[in-house]
């Protein structure tokens, strides 16, 4: 075979059992849960802000990071609820580089995925015990799921996930909201189809098991921009977007309409201080359209310590080794923007 075992895997419950949650933790989860699962349903008209690194890299910088986020959490309370970005798996283009925690611990060293899967699981335990907040992560592998869904508050699957069955059968067995970003190309109806089976339940296989699941009504979309043949950007967050995402979510038997807009990505061309404009601009057509303002839940925001990226090996504490985010500075002003506008 040309695929060669290296090591067999923890259990889900063997890493639970090693990091486990307290009952004081568990009971925060479903508070804080059916407070972001309100705002989906339509029972809050609080906003969402997922805001964080690109990628969580480094242990320290993450939880001073989200200790700040904290401290603003306090005071725009009664307007946004954050969810921190704890990202600990990095989707890459042609496969190549830094692929995130789950893979590095230690982004200079050789993989180990057992050391990752432990890496990530005390990450959001931290996150957890020290600011009360339960994150944000990108599942990039269906099969992680289990190591994390107690610690999770939100998922989201990327651009080159979206069309991928697995992804969208196991989001159909999560408790927790699902976004599904649009694909590279952009088509909405890729992301409304993924959208529609994740919403509806299924029987499969899953960890070598047959299971079913019931379906997660909490499922909705992202739109990130678009890169078209020519290897432009073609954002998807303006005014006319939002209506025609709202004209199409009509078209499907969907419990609750709902998408978050991605500010960086395609969006933004990946220039990262457009960020605060294009969040500045969905927050207007917000206020512009009363259709626009019940389907926009909230926004997703880069955003670490120190502005841009970095290479791996420079050291910079606090700043991205993948794509360029937002400086914390910014990213504080932002949020008081939001909750002063949404």
């Amino acid at each position: 075979m040309s695929i060669h075992l290296i090591k067999t895997l923890p259990s889900p419950e063997e890493i639970k059992a090693e990091f486990p949650l307290t009952k004081e933790q568990i009971e925060l989860k479903k508070e804080r849960d059916a407070q972001i699962r309100d705002v989906f349903t339509g029972a809050s008209d609080k906003f969402l802000a997922v805001i964080g690194p690109c990628s969580a890299d480094n242990e320290d910088a993450v939880l001073d990071y989200v200790t700040r986020l904290a401290k603003v959490q306090e005071k725009i309370k009664d307007k946004v609820i954050i969810i921190p970005r704890v990202y600990t798996n990095k989707p890459r283009t042609t496969g190549d580089g830094y692929k995130g925690m789950l893979h590095q611990p230690d982004p200079e060293k050789k993989p180990d995925l057992i050391a990752g899967i432990k890496a990530i699981r005390k990450l959001h335990l931290d996150v957890i015990s020290n600011t009360g907040f339960f994150p944000a992560d990108e599942m990039l592998y269906p099969e992680n799921w289990t190591y994390c869904d107690d610690t999770l508050a939100y998922v989201a699957i990327g651009a080159r996930s979206v069309e991928d069955q697995q992804h969208r059968l196991t989001a159909s067995g999560m408790d927790v909201p699902v976004g599904m970003k649009n694909p590279t190309s952009g088509g909405y109806e890729v992301m409304l189809n993924s959208v529609h089976a994740a919403s509806h339940p299924h029987t499969f296989i899953y960890r070598g098991a047959e299971v079913s699941t019931t379906g997660n009504e909490l499922t909705h979309t992202v739109l990130r921009g678009s890169v078209n043949k020519k290897g432009q950007c073609m954002p998807n967050y303006h005014y006319e977007d939002l209506l025609l995402l709202n004209k199409l979510y009509a078209e499907h038997d969907l419990k609750y309409p709902a998408t978050i807009v991605d500010s960086n990505h395609s969006n933004s061309n990946k220039q990262y201080l457009e960020q605060i404009r294009i969040v500045e601009d969905v927050l207007h057509s917000r206020k512009m359209n009363s259709d626009i303002r019940k389907l926009v839940k909230g926004v997703m925001v880069e955003s670490y310590i120190e502005p841009g990226s970095q290479k791996i090996g420079e050291h910079i504490y606090g700043k991205s080794i993948t794509d360029p985010c937002l400086g914390w500075d910014d990213s504080e002003k932002l949020l008081y923007t939001i909750a002063e506008n949404c």
